[in-house]
């Protein structure tokens, strides 16, 4: 399935030793824009947790608006990316993050047909169309009653959406070994699988 903002292979830092992670591994080399940014949000841990990323997310204006994302929104957000478990995204896991939403967001525009700000039923279909989901009528019906007020979707529950659909993807997908869209879960890992995102 094709995601945009796909993180790149690895994703993670390719400097080996070296100074603060989106810092100049070599005297010369440019610090990347991005950490000034993460370093002012995610203060002397160089941690960001789900509260510094929903401020961060709410100043930047990412969702057109100052209307503060979802804290849930932050939290599935960094469960996605959160390899080392910590519940806090470190600089890489922060870069790729920003990465993945912007990418949603030019996606999530261009889906917004009549530039109100929020998808409808109708447009989400084919937004997930093009992420490459194929979804009964019935699970595009289930996932905008999830998501939706009144109908309309606005720019942080899109993303819930995406996070959560990818992830759930991702973690069928592994159990999926035949390829064929069919799989068996035990009880305890259907919940540990669904409970974790």
């Amino acid at each position: 399935m094709a995601y945009p903002g796909q993180p790149v292979p690895g994703g993670f830092y390719q400097g080996g030793y070296g100074g603060a992670p989106g810092g100049p591994a070599f005297p010369g080399q440019a610090q990347d824009p991005l950490y000034d940014y993460f370093a002012a949000v995610g203060g002397q841990d160089g941690q960001i947790d789900a509260d510094e990323l929903q401020r961060c997310l709410t100043q930047s204006g990412i969702a057109g608006s100052y209307k503060p994302f979802n804290l849930e929104t932050c939290r599935l957000m960094i469960s996605m990316l959160d390899r080392d478990m910590s519940g806090t995204l470190g600089f890489n896991e922060f870069k790729e993050l920003w990465a993945v939403v912007n990418g949603w967001k030019q996606h999530f525009v261009s889906f917004d047909s009549d530039g109100s700000g929020t998808v409808d039923r109708q447009e989400l279909e084919k937004a997930l169309m093009t992420m490459g989901f194929r979804l009964s009528p019935q699970a595009v019906t289930a996932i905008t009653k999830r998501y939706s007020t009144q109908g309309k979707i606005a720019f942080d529950d899109y993303i819930a959406c995406c996070v959560k659909l990818r992830a759930l993807t991702e973690c069928f997908r592994r159990r999926d070994t035949t390829q064929q869209g069919f799989v068996n879960f035990h009880y305890d890992d259907f919940i540990q699988c669904v409970m974790s995102i």
